[in-house]
């Protein structure tokens, strides 16, 4: 079974500087319905303005995946990590017993466009952690590719959870396919342009998730799509 849940259909907050569309419930935007997809809690579809951003906060007991569309993010955080975050670069920072970051649009004149993503971690307590990896094109072009997974395979950056995450660039024609094991589920986002997923048309900032299905079949259409599997 597929649920859709359209893009239009998503929260919204925005200030001067943010404009930030939330497929589950965060911040003042709160669905009873949408708290989350078994271990996903968040997908937040955020939108910098040039010189604006987050700043510094602090997180616990969660793992948060960062991914860039467009332009440059800035992190820093209480570890002493500072780095910059660009497309095709995936980030996991996990928060454990306690971290604090900024996160700012490393531009005075370009916008940037990022997906952040939170997963609750299988336990309480974990030490606080930070890795990031580039992951170009050409390793997601036509293909599903390995970015997160619970013991770093095929050089993904490792997760706190029983959740791997495949990210694909699928031109018109080109085809993916995930297999999915007896009780698990997947869920789909679609970053952008637009896929049919299983038979279902979804577009730019749709996501979709799947119970009880043997396998994610993508027909490309032109877009970029993020394929969690979740236990």
């Amino acid at each position: 079974m597929l649920t859709l849940i359209p893009a239009a259909k998503r929260g919204r907050s925005s200030t001067s500087w943010l404009d930030s569309r939330h497929t589950f419930s965060f911040g003042e935007y709160h669905d009873p319905k949408r708290m989350g997809f078994r271990a996903l809690r968040v997908v937040n579809d955020d939108r910098v303005a040039p010189g604006g951003g987050f700043p510094t906060h602090g997180h616990a007991d969660m793992e948060i995946v960062s991914y860039v569309l467009e332009g440059a993010l800035e992190h820093k955080d209480s570890l002493g990590t500072g780095s910059v975050i660009r497309p095709g670069d995936v980030q996991r920072m996990s928060a454990g017993t306690g971290v604090r970051h900024s996160e700012f649009n490393a531009s005075k004149t370009e916008g940037v466009h990022f997906l952040q993503i939170w997963i609750i971690p299988d336990r309480r307590g974990h030490a606080p952690g930070y890795e990031q990896k580039a992951f170009p094109e050409s390793e997601r072009r036509g293909k599903l590719r390995l970015v997160a997974s619970p013991d770093g395979r095929e050089g993904s950056v490792s997760l706190h959870q029983d959740v791997t995450l495949h990210i694909g660039v699928l031109a018109e024609g080109e085809k993916a396919s995930l297999a999915i094991a007896k009780g698990r589920y997947a869920f789909v986002h679609v970053a952008s342009g637009a896929a049919v997923v299983n038979g279902q048309t979804l577009s730019e900032g749709d996501g979709a998730a799947l119970d009880d299905e043997a396998s994610v079949a993508i027909d490309g259409r032109g877009g970029e799509v993020l394929v969690f599997d979740l236990g």
